[in-house]
Order: structure tokens, then sequence, then C-alpha cells
């Protein structure tokens, strides 16, 4: 048996950010994880032989740049640990079923010049739109890196904006209502939701509208922002802070049970039979869905049951990896390491609804096209580069995955007409299924802990009653993509249940971060 202060199930990101500020606030911690690497989403793998480092599921890292823990450096991986991170221009770039294309650049004047050459209005309109967002996002980034009940909600602090009419109800509609009323030309209602559905939200459910802002309001400020080395160096930077402050990170460790004794959860039990105490707390990141399964159902309040039953576990995805001696270049000499195919906005509605509907889509009406060696080198061989193809799929078993891939592959030939089988060094294909069985946690094929549409965000992810990070067994805490704000690399669920952690162990994050109580306690 293994004793610690906090015991944490789970490495994935959040997880471990969350073990970071316990392990400064001085708490003796122990992250243990499932698969021989932690990192969960945050992994960086030589999946296609020696020298290449595949990010095998998150690439991108805009989101987490806002978070607290790097806006102001709260942990030192940027200052202390060497995490760099690289905004590539150009931001992206896409192909339309009609042949024609759109760059978007880091330059706001340009990327306005190549949006009127489809429409004026529009080109007008897109101004508007990175005004009106910049206007209200401190009212977005607040509410995401606060833990529910500790501060106003996002309705709340909407409603005391000025325009707080206007957006509560673009919060509410869909991705897809908002292009319709904001925008004429198919073209850039194609590309704007090309770029709101980079979370995987189905943008035609309610709640999905505001991605239509905050995403491109992100990527024209920083790009799709990139960790120099891989999404890898985030977990690897995050491990050494755990570790300098005397925690430990065990992989190999598979979590079968939670241990609840005298009504509170006092520990975990992994797939060895070893038992790992905890003092203080348990942690968990382990998917809720999963999680129901690992005490006795007794332990479980009705209500939070009901909402792991009925939380939507969203859109599964289908990858193809590849190691290419070019990357892939659209007609006209064109690339960018965030590049893909926009289908025309119906698309896509109608791919989003055959996905959630268990229906084999054949044809991508979304792809991204991830070529993260045009800004990064050194992620691949000298004059080599790595290329991840990412698409909505439905979840079934019976999926010929290699004869998908090639299908993809010849529509992306299409606007890429060099980037032929000879280029192709190595490759490797993941279904949903294949997705899944790399990672438990990605369940159906799913990267981002569930849909964050508005009946699973907020305070009702992800249950209602139950989305302060404490769970109805008292002692154990969950974070991760099921909770608060959701999946992709934010940080925003491991800072956010440190914060309610810590805060029942009578400190702040303030006084963890500022460093006093911190080096009186630390190890």
């Amino acid at each position: 048996m293994t004793t610690a202060d906090v015991v944490v199930a789970g490495a994935g990101h959040n997880s471990l950010i969350c073990a970071a500020y316990l392990a400064r606030a001085g708490r003796e911690v122990v992250v243990l994880d499932a698969r021989p690497v932690p990192g969960g989403g945050a992994v960086t793998e030589e999946l296609l032989g020696s020298g290449y480092a595949i990010d095998s599921c998150s690439t991108g890292h805009t989101l987490i740049q806002t978070n607290p823990l790097l806006a102001r450096d709260e942990l030192g991986l940027l200052g202390e640990q060497g995490v760099e991170y690289l905004a590539p221009d150009p931001v992206a770039h896409v192909a339309f079923p009609d042949g024609r294309q759109l760059t978007m650049w880091l330059d706001v004047e340009r990327t306005v010049e190549e949006l009127t050459r489809f429409s004026r209005r529009d080109a007008a309109a897109y101004r508007r739109l990175l005004a009106d967002y910049d206007a209200v996002k401190d009212a977005f980034n607040a509410s995401r890196f606060t833990p529910v009940g500790m501060g106003p909600s996002l309705e709340q602090r909407l409603r005391e904006h000025p325009q707080g009419g206007v957006w509560l109800r673009r919060n509410a509609l869909s991705a897809y209502e908002v292009v319709r009323h904001e925008f004429e030309s198919p073209h850039v209602r194609a590309f704007l939701l090309w770029q709101a559905f980079q979370t995987l939200v189905s943008v035609d459910l309610p709640g999905s509208g505001a991605l239509v802002y905050s995403i491109v309001y992100g990527r024209q400020r920083r790009s799709w922002t990139l960790p120099r080395g891989g999404s890898g160096r985030l977990t690897d930077a995050l491990v050494r802070v755990i570790e300098a402050h005397g925690g430990t990170v065990e992989c190999g460790r598979t979590v079968t049970r939670l241990v609840v004794e005298g009504g509170r959860c006092t520990g975990v039990e992994t797939d060895d039979g070893e038992r790992w105490t905890a003092r203080e707390a348990v942690v968990s990141t382990i998917h809720v869905k999963h999680l129901i399964d690992m005490a006795p159902g007794d332990c479980w309040d009705d209500a939070f049951r009901y909402g792991v039953e009925t939380l939507d576990v969203g859109i599964p995805a289908f990858v193809v990896f590849l190691a290419t001696s070019a990357p892939p270049a659209f007609a006209g000499g064109h690339t960018a390491v965030s590049a893909g195919l926009a289908g025309w906005p119906e698309q896509l509605v109608a791919g989003c609804r055959a996905v959630r509907d268990g229906h084999y889509v054949r044809d991508a009406p979304w792809l991204l096209v991830a070529t993260p060696t045009l800004a990064d080198p050194g992620r691949a061989p000298a004059g080599h580069h790595t290329v991840k193809l990412i698409s909505p799929q439905a979840y079934l078993p019976d999926l010929d995955k290699e004869a998908h891939a090639r299908h993809q592959l010849a529509a992306l030939r299409r606007f890429c007409p060099d980037f032929t089988e000879e280029v192709v060094v190595a490759s490797l294909v993941r279904g949903p299924v294949e997705v899944e069985a790399a990672n438990p946690h990605m369940i159906h094929g799913t990267f981002h802990g569930g849909d964050r549409g508005l009946p699973f965000s907020g305070a009702l992810r992800p249950a209602p009653g139950w989305a302060q990070h404490r769970m109805p067994i008292p002692g154990l805490y969950q974070t991760g993509g099921t909770t608060h704000p959701g999946g992709s690399i934010t940080g925003g669920p491991g800072r956010n249940a440190a914060t309610v952690i810590l805060q029942d162990l009578g400190m702040s994050i303030e006084e963890v971060v500022g460093g006093g109580r911190a080096r009186a306690l630390g190890r």
C-alpha cells in the first residue's frame, strides 16, 4: 500500500495541472495513469518511426493561452521549464467544393482582403465579429477559468455587459444560425463554420454559436498556437514541476476501483491489486461514464447518475497520421500548418447529424489537415513532415478504415495534386474504435470529454448540481474534459479543480502561486 496526501487517477494535462498546483502547495501527490506515457490527449509519440514526433491527439494550444496558468506563468512552465509556443502564419488555408480557396493571416487587413474576394459585406462583418468579441472576451475568459459557483456565471456576466442581450442570444444560438444571420457568402460561411467546428461541437446545435466568435478571434490573434517540439512538451514540463515539488507520476497503473470507507473516498486500487491511499483527497480525470462503475451504486446521488447517463459523449473522430517527404501543397502553392477542406454549411450540418445518428459519412464535410512541421521542422527528419488528417465519423466497429483513409486522401489530392502516394513514407489510420482503444477515456473515439452544448455546459457539466469538481462521494474530486469548461487543451478544468481543492484545504490558488505559503510548506 502506498500513501500520499493526494492521489490523482489519470495523467491527462488537466489532472497534471491540478496535481502541479497541489504539489506546489506542499501536498505530497501521486499521479497514476494506465498508459505507458503521461499526458492523455497531450502526448507526442514516434508512431511512424524514429524522428517523426507525432501528436497522437491534440496539436493546437490556442485556447490555453488565456488561462492564468500561462497568461501569468503561474507554475513557471514558460519562464522556468522552457515551454515555447509558436504562432504560424498563415493561420489557416481551406479549399471549398467548387475549387476556390481562402487563406487566413495573422495580419487582419490581409485576412479581410481575402474575404473581400468573396463579399465586401462579409469582409466588413468580419471586422465587426472581431470587435464584438473583443468587447466581451473577458466575460467568456473569466467564466472558463473560474470554478462554477465561485464567481458569476457566464449568463450573469453577459447580463451586466452593455450588449448583454445580444450576447445572451448569440450564446444560445447554433453556429449555423449565427453565420447565416451575419454573413452572406457561402464560402465565408463555410470557412467560419470550418473554424467553429475545430472542437468537434455540432454546429447545428444550440449553444455552439459563440464558437464562431471565440475560435475565430483566438486564431486571428494567436494563430493555431503550437508548442515547439510537440503537444507532449507541455506534459513533460508539468511532470517536471510535480517532481520538483516532491510528487511522483506513475505510468502503467490502471485504476480499477475507488476505495470508499465510512462513506468517504480514501484511495484507489489498480489492476495489479495495489492500494493507493489518500490522506486528504482523491482526484479523478477518469471519464465520468466510467467513474460511476468504480464504486458501489448507492454511493452516487440519483441526480448525478442521471446527469452522467444523459451526458452526450460528443462527435467521434477519424484520424490519419502520415510521415511524408513533402507537405500537402494546395493549388497555387499554398500551405498552412492548419489547412483543410471546408464543405458547404448545409453539408456540414447534414454530416454532424448523420454522425450523431450513427451513420457512415463517406465524404467528409469537414477535414482538418495539420502539418506542424511547416512551422516546427524539428518534429521530423530534415526535409520531411508529419501530417495529420482529422474528420468526424460515426462509431462503427465494422468500418473499413483503410479504405476510408484512401478515399479521404483522394479527396485531398483534388486540391493538392503533388501530395501523391510517393511522398508518403509511413502511415497509421485510427477510426473511432482505434481512438478509443488507444485511450479508453476517449469514449467512442471522442476527444473532448462530451458535447459542450447548452445541456452540458457550465453548471450542468458533468451533471446538474455537481459542477464544482466535488463529487457525490466526499473526498473525491473530478477534473478533466468532462468538467467545466470542457475538453480541448485549455487547462481550465485542471486549474479550476485545483482552486476548489485548495479552498477545501484552507488555502487559495493566489496564495500558492504567490509563493509565500507554498515555499513555507514546500517539500
